[in-house]
């Protein structure tokens, strides 16, 4: 692949990455035309009331397996080799030392994240510093900003979540077709959130069975 003009940022938590979010990065590739997505799991996320429940090696090493296989996608670690709280705005600026103009670069977001964008470090400065790319979620409306380098990308990603994923675990139940098989036995595996070994075990059976 030639080097990107149109570089799409997926930032997130990612515990654990998801089909939705996955889903999310080909409407904005597809949308925006864009040449490549970064998916960058935080290191801290700023707007979350507990830590994440996986390391940041184990939330990074899910992403990569995540992306293997999309050849526009590619697993960034800037913010996880980055300590403390991992903000945006930090992210694009190091972007933009390392030679990439904020007109380049297309911040991928919820519309449920989006919402709350007045409460992000550095802003309204951080819009600026990059075209954002809202992505529709289900039941949550999108939200217009004056004088701000904003595309909706229209298209319902599916109505999944981390959370719901993290308690699917650690009730023992399947989560078969809520993320990618290498990121289910990944999690399996390592016995990431909290799920019951021997519970575990048995899912697995009857989900590759």
């Amino acid at each position: 692949m030639t080097a990107p003009t149109r570089l799409g940022l997926f930032g997130g938590t990612f515990d654990p990455v998801h089909v939705g979010h996955l889903d999310a990065a080909a409407a904005a590739l597809r949308a925006l035309r864009l040449d490549r997505v970064l998916f960058i799991p935080s290191h801290l996320p700023p707007h979350r009331e507990a830590d994440p429940r996986a390391t940041p090696f184990h939330r990074f090493a899910m992403v990569v397996l995540a992306t293997n296989d999309t050849a526009e996608y590619r697993a960034c670690d800037i913010e996880v080799r980055r300590t403390g709280t991992s903000y945006t705005h930090d992210t694009l600026l190091g972007l933009h030392a390392d030679g990439w103009h904020p007109s380049q670069l297309f911040f991928i977001i919820g519309t449920d994240a989006f919402a709350e964008i007045a409460t992000w470090y550095d802003y309204p400065s951080v819009l600026d510093l990059a075209h954002f790319a809202v992505v529709t979620r289900t039941g949550t409306p999108a939200t217009s900003l004056e004088n701000a380098t904003v595309s909706y990308v229209n298209v319902q990603t599916p109505d999944v979540s981390s959370t719901e994923i993290r308690a699917r675990l650690a009730a023992g139940q399947s989560i078969a077709d809520l993320v990618p098989p290498a990121v289910e036995r990944y999690i399996l595996n390592h016995r990431l959130y909290s799920a019951p070994v021997n519970d575990l075990h048995g899912e697995t059976e009857r989900i590759h069975r």
